[in-house]
């Protein structure tokens, strides 16, 4: 009882001192508040970028420096360096009437000048302490080189791999998205936003732009209610819960309306049925873009803005140019203003700006942190973590440290490509490419001989794109016929093959959409010569979403998905080769037998005429003449060197009252050679529903770490609050009836049980 009360005057403690900071916060805006005109009020909503740093989108603002000196600046983005972020603060806080410190953002998505996997590869790690570890070293390395903001983590649900954005999220599943989202949140942002070590996250793009029909990047999304409920917004809802500080908008329209000018997005579910504190801010000229959309004018989109609860306009600055127009012709109220304003400056105090507006500009930490060995031994780490084994024929991987290894292909000694997409700050020539690498771990036991093979692709419009932000795809030297031919010599001489293959980085990211998702044909004819020489072939694929690779993967013995592993990319790809690690990634998103299949996901509903997969092409079923309706790799799919066998599921009790919890176990056992670590999937379906429900849903998993021959209870808590949905009348609910548990290495592989939720 004593321990109790101990805790409870903690938790009373604690809520104070949250209290007495509010309080201290809100008596310093007000005050400061009191003294700004309409103008620096206006200002403080405006989030400009100057040029001449990182490049992410298409539209520059200008004479920045006379806005901030005249306070019609807030923050500032694609700033990059202590120096020059302390030279544009200086502006601010020597040079501007009211002495207001900017807010400093950056694009920090997988990593900061060190660059991790794509967050899409981060994702098949499954490892959620890890994920949260990476953000925490991203943000110690970007708050060391004077940034205080970062727009991250992108949280989109994906079900579309055309969508070349794929790369930047966490895949297609709501409830593993979720746990990534707050983990990320919780890495960057920690327990003291105050720190010079932390960063305040913004969650992106909300919402539901992963959905854009077609695959097309900004294009029209259209959903019913209950679809956005149940799978696309839960991971901006654990963003919100898990305290982030900012919330961007997204380019799609909803219900009609853009996001960055729609009321019911960002007022009345943001804020009012979420509860969130924090600000909001556009995309990258989404204001503007409004009226592309048919909105109006700069003038009403901007009001109509402002009105819907966007709180910051990045680029556009609509606000900035016509809110002054629009307050006396009342479009917009002086209450809306200076909410806004009011939003912006509290993130700015709970930052610490105002304490010291040089507080993240200190070069002794950014010599200290940035680019320094404990990043790039982290980066190699998460890149081990992110590989995700598809194939294995008679045990090729791992490779022994002896004989003579062909290393071939246009991404097998490539720095330019090794960081992926949307990598801002990073430095592709300070990548370690895979020959590196391989030579590096492999030692002196293993001759390694090297042949380029193909170009990235032989396509010349498509390397034009790929090379926007320089030079992704490489051509030569010599022919496509010259380099093909010295990769068969090379291949002849190995005793193995090892091809790497894939996209350019610049394949994916933002407005990188495609229509073919199989590889290049270059490299496809690569591999089938490759093939024909019948050495042990394996694949090392490269890429940021999911490709159609089935002739691919029928050529490999082994295949090896290892994304954009980011700068330690050939040393994290040498240690699964030679088994330093044993690979324990497991797909986050599917992957499709052909585009045709796409969307083509684990959690969706039958129809009222299913397909039995186990008797395929019956007439008047849901299927297709010329292919399965399963996907080619399912999500939760990956294997591993060593071979995991599961027991059947044993459930505490076959019954349960919403007021009660069942126990679901299964013994897992390391049936193979080598010690390795598994992630342990709980599925649940609910069998009759009020709405339809789909055929699967994941609820819970865990990783685990099993030594060969070793074997180990899992266990999950299955609860009310795991039965629940969104039903017709958007209320969260559970209904008595049948259930299914599923437990399993991959969503199609997996041991089943039966319960009942009783009234």
């Amino acid at each position: 009882m004593k321990k109790l009360f101990t805790i409870g005057a903690m938790v009373l403690s604690l809520f104070a001192v949250a209290q007495n900071n509010e309080a201290k916060m809100n008596a310093f805006v007000s005050s400061l508040m009191s003294k700004m005109t309409l103008d620096e009020k206006i200002g403080q909503l405006n989030l400009v970028t100057p040029g001449g740093g990182v490049a992410t989108g298409a539209v520059v603002s200008t004479d920045v420096e006379g806005k901030i000196k005249a306070g019609k600046v807030g923050g500032l983005f694609g700033v990059i360096g202590v120096d020059k972020i302390r030279q544009a603060q200086e502006l601010a806080v020597t040079g501007s009437h009211l002495k207001i410190p900017l807010i400093f953002g950056s694009d920090v998505i997988h990593g900061y000048k060190t660059t991790f996997p794509i967050p899409l590869g981060l994702s098949c790690s499954w490892d959620i302490p890890m994920i949260e570890r990476s953000a925490r070293v991203a943000a110690t390395e970007a708050s060391a080189d004077g940034l205080c903001w970062v727009f991250s983590p992108m949280v989109d649900i994906a079900r579309d791999p055309r969508w070349g954005r794929v790369a930047e999220g966490a895949g297609e599943d709501p409830y593993l998205g979720s746990q990534i989202s707050a983990a990320m949140i919780r890495g960057y942002q920690g327990t003291n936003l105050a720190a010079d070590n932390t960063v305040m996250a913004c969650v992106k793009h909300f919402a539901l732009y992963g959905a854009a029909e077609g695959g097309r990047d900004y294009n029209t999304v259209d959903m019913s209610r209950i679809k956005m409920y149940e799978y696309y917004l839960p991971p901006y809802k654990a963003a919100v819960d898990a305290g982030v500080g900012s919330v961007m908008s997204s380019f799609n329209e909803i219900d009609g309306i853009p996001a960055t000018g729609n009321k019911w997005l960002l007022t009345d579910l943001l804020r009012r049925q979420w509860g969130f504190k924090g600000f909001v801010v556009s995309d990258y000229t989404s204001v503007s873009e409004m009226i592309d959309h048919g909105m109006g004018d700069l003038q009403t989109v901007s009001a109509l803005a402002l009105n819907a609860g966007l709180d910051m306009d990045m680029v556009a600055e609509g606000f900035l140019n016509t809110t002054k127009k629009s307050l006396p012709e009342k479009k917009v109220t002086q209450a809306q203003i200076d909410a806004a304003c009011r939003r912006i400056l509290e993130a700015k105090y709970k930052l610490g700006l105002f304490d010291d507006p040089y507080r993240y500009c200190n070069p002794q930490r950014a010599a200290k942190e940035v680019l320094s060995a404990d990043k790039r031994a982290a980066a190699r780490e998460f890149g081990v973590h992110s590989t995700v084994l598809l194939k294995n024929s008679n045990q090729t991987l791992p490779l022994k440290k002896s004989g003579t290894i062909a290393l071939i292909g246009p991404l097998a000694n490539n720095k330019s490509n090794m960081l992926g997409t949307w990598a801002v700050s990073g430095d592709a020539q300070l990548s370690v490419p895979v020959l590196d690498g391989m030579k590096a771990v492999g030692g002196s036991g293993v001759n390694i001989v090297y042949a380029k093979g193909a170009n990235v692709t032989d396509d010349p419009e498509l390397a034009k794109r790929a090379n926007v932000f320089g030079e992704r795809v490489d051509v030569g030297p010599g022919t496509p016929e010259q380099l093909l031919s010295e990769a068969v010599a090379t291949a002849t001489k190995a005793d193995v093959i090892v091809a790497v293959v894939g996209e350019a980085s610049e394949f994916t990211g933002e407005a990188s959409s495609r229509t073919d998702l199989s590889l290049p044909q270059s490299q496809r004819r690569l591999l089938d010569e490759l093939a024909k020489t019948g050495k042990p072939l394996v694949v090392v694929l490269m890429s940021g979403r999911p490709l159609t690779i089935e002739h691919e993967s029928s050529l490999a013995t082994s295949l090896l998905q290892v994304w954009f592993e980011g700068h330690e990319a050939g040393n994290a790809i040498a240690d699964v080769l030679f088994g330093a690690y044993n690979p324990s990634g497991k797909l986050s998103m599917s992957w499709p037998r052909n585009v045709g299949q796409i969307p083509v996901y684990y959690n969706h509903k039958n129809t009222g005429r299913p397909q039995d997969d186990t008797k395929p092409g019956q007439k008047f079923r849901s299927n297709y003449l010329d292919v399965a309706n399963t996907p080619l790799y399912a999500f939760g799919y990956g294997l591993s060197y060593t071979s995991f066998s599961y027991s059947p599921v044993q459930l505490s009790k076959n019954t349960m009252r919403a007021s009660e919890k069942i126990t679901a176990t299964v013994t897992v056992t390391n049936s193979g050679n080598y010690d390795g670590e598994e992630v342990v999937q709980l599925y649940i379906r609910d069998m009759v529903g009020s709405v339809t429900r789909p055929v699967k849903e994941l609820k819970g998993f865990q990783k685990i770490r099993l030594r060969k021959g070793e074997s180990r209870q899992v266990s999950f808590t299955i609860d009310d609050e795991m039965l629940k949905f969104w039903n017709s009348d958007l209320k969260h609910v559970s209904e008595p009836g049948a259930f299914k548990v599923f437990i399993g290495g991959s969503s199609d592989n997996v041991q089943e049980a039966n319960f009942t939720l009783m009234k």
